[in-house]
């Protein structure tokens, strides 16, 4: 299955093929999630939008379940307030994103995540979140893009 065909699946429109669109199905997959961010090449705190080896789109998200006192970002698109989504051209680019956000989680703990790839979708979610709690995101992502 296409993503295109997974999002409409999941109640999104398929002109939202982008990491906002993700967010919306993982909302509709009872995510506990409100999009908070939709990032463009000004805004992109990591400078990777549309750059080579970059995200094709980013989105972030807060979780209801974090609570914005305990974390030590607080601003809106802070992955510790809950996640982001960043779609790729391919898997390949998914994953060595992911292998290179999981590199710098174990040389400086305090920056860790839970990160689920599936496809060209990287979902990075909150370390605030329980790994019971952070789980069901993985699940989520697989009914999304299958």
């Amino acid at each position: 299955m296409t993503l295109a065909s997974a999002l409409t699946s999941c109640g999104a429109p398929t002109t939202d093929l982008d990491a906002a669109g993700v967010i919306q199905a993982l909302a509709k997959q009872g995510m506990p999630v409100t999009l908070t961010v939709t990032y463009d090449a000004s805004n992109d705190p990591n400078k990777l939008l549309g750059r080579p080896n970059g995200y094709a789109s980013k989105a972030s998200f807060t979780d209801r379940r974090v609570d914005p006192s305990k974390a030590s970002a607080a601003k809106p698109g802070d992955v510790e307030l809950g996640g982001s989504v960043e779609v790729f051209a391919s898997a390949d680019e998914a994953e060595a994103r992911a292998a290179y956000i999981s590199e710098i989680g174990k040389k400086l703990p305090m920056l860790g995540e839970y990160d689920y790839v599936k496809g060209p979708v990287l979902v990075r979610v909150s370390r605030e979140l329980t790994p019971t709690d952070a789980q069901p995101y993985e699940a989520a992502l697989g009914k999304i893009v299958e």
